[in-house]
């Protein structure tokens, strides 16, 4: 009887422990995909000393994580607020809408809002459509003050217009607001709702949670609270094209038009806010994207060296954080396979057990 019982526990359970590694990202040692561990310790150290303060940082290359790190006491299982990061997740919920036929970026807002328009709409409300909201390039010329209002909907379109949508860039959280209202609208469900199955359980991100509006729309622009891997598989799913486990689970024109720049947000070549915005998402400088959130939490994805950068923080200053990527973290990509330097290796997990966050 016992030997049946272990049985039956041993058939049963081990598809569910396979299950369970199969959902987290596949792990090696930095040398064995190209990276120099002695280069992930500058930058950790770096950080650590510059960044007040870090949270949390994962390194992947060629797909594998190579280094991952939590300044006590953030850990790997908790989850992260991840404050305007979390645009960059609706804006997937909308290509997966727009996969589905359910939208399109040239239909007008309006069209999803008939009850909650002004009497007159202006003309240039009239123009704006859901490509504007999402490269944020709605005409507003000031962010509308909308916490304090009782329905988010109806303000966002009683605000003014003065500039012909797709003529000024502005960054907008309302907006993005917006945008998970028209998925909702369209769908019948939450954003949160609608990316459990075609997001979150595909990437085997869990337990996600998404604050709401009062009137129980996920916030889109804010909200989403994820723990680091999760932000490193959204953007290790970019990186492939929308590919996960040889599934296309989202567009890869999506995935293209929404990291590529599409409209002008600057012209200063060494600031990281200036080098264009696609669909919630930024351009960086050395051809990379990302998307970000305030305090400093970033989803970095470098094409030309196959990798994805995934950190939390809480700064003021997110310009100088990236300069730490750009300055000490790039150089560490090499082209290929190095010898393994376990001294070096064995320095680095001794100096991430070390840190601390600094309050």
């Amino acid at each position: 009887m016992k030997l049946q019982l272990i049985t039956y526990l041993v058939t049963w359970l081990t598809p569910c422990i396979v299950l369970a590694q199969s959902l987290e990202l596949p792990r090696s040692t930095p040398e064995s995909q190209g990276v120099a561990s002695a280069k992930i310790l500058d930058f950790i150290k770096t950080a650590d000393r510059d960044v007040k303060s870090m949270h949390s940082v994962m390194i992947m290359r060629h797909g594998h994580v190579v280094a991952e790190a939590w300044w006590a006491p953030e850990s790997a299982k908790k989850p992260h607020i991840l404050w305007s990061l979390s645009k960059s997740f609706t804006s997937t919920a909308v290509g997966l809408a727009v996969a589905e036929g359910k939208l399109s970026i040239d239909d007008p807002v309006l069209k999803f809002f008939p009850g909650d328009a002004p009497a007159k709409p202006s003309a240039n409300l009239k123009a704006m459509r859901i490509r504007d909201l999402l490269t944020m390039n709605t005409g507003h010329q000031d962010e509308l003050e909308w916490r304090e209002k009782k329905h988010w909907a109806k303000a966002f379109l009683a605000h003014p217009v003065p500039h012909k949508p797709g003529t000024h860039f502005r960054y907008n959280t309302p907006a993005t607001y917006m945008l998970s209202a028209i998925v909702q609208k369209v769908t019948g469900v939450t954003v949160l709702d609608y990316l459990k199955p075609r997001l979150f359980k595909p990437l085997g991100i869990a337990d996600p949670k998404w604050e709401t509006s009062p009137q129980g729309i996920s916030i889109g622009g804010y909200g989403l609270y994820l723990r680091t891997e999760d932000i490193a598989k959204l953007g290790q799913l970019y990186l492939q094209k929308g590919r996960w486990n040889e599934k296309q689970i989202l567009p890869e024109s999506w995935v293209e038009q929404a990291t590529s720049k599409q409209v002008s947000n600057g012209s200063d070549p060494t600031k990281d806010w200036d080098q264009g915005y696609g669909f919630q998402f930024w351009r960086c400088r050395h051809n990379a994207y990302r998307g970000d959130g305030k305090d400093g939490q970033f989803c970095i994805v470098l094409p030309e060296q196959d990798a994805v950068v995934a950190i939390t923080a809480k700064t003021g200053n997110m310009q100088a954080q990236l300069n730490i990527v750009w300055d000490k973290l790039l150089p560490a990509f090499g082209e290929t396979k190095m010898a393994e330097n376990p001294i070096e290796r064995g320095k680095l997990i001794q100096a991430i057990g070390q840190l601390k966050a600094s309050r």
